[in-house]
């Protein structure tokens, strides 16, 4: 083989080294914003558990409300209904 087929072109070494640099020198911030995007994401998606939680807990607590208010309330007619039928039953 001759020489000329063994050697390499000076500027073509030179820009993939400059390639090899760059990306070299860009994966620390690649890496970071990685991470931030990923941590960012987490954070978004436990405030919006939280949110449905809280929401999905209210709901729960006003159904226990209203059924607690129900029974109060059915207590007083329970009594005069059962008053009325002793008084129907004796009279």
């Amino acid at each position: 083989m001759s020489e000329a087929a063994t050697t390499v072109n000076a500027q073509i070494t030179d820009s993939v080294t400059q390639v090899n640099t760059k990306v070299v020198g860009e994966t620390p911030a690649m890496a970071m914003g990685n991470l931030l995007m990923s941590t960012s994401h987490a954070l978004s998606n436990s405030a919006h558990n939280a949110t449905t939680a809280q929401q999905q807990g209210q709901i729960t607590m006003q159904a226990a409300t209203v059924q607690g208010i129900n029974s109060l309330m059915s207590v007083g007619s329970a009594v005069i209904g059962r008053t009325s039928e002793e008084i129907i039953e004796k009279g």
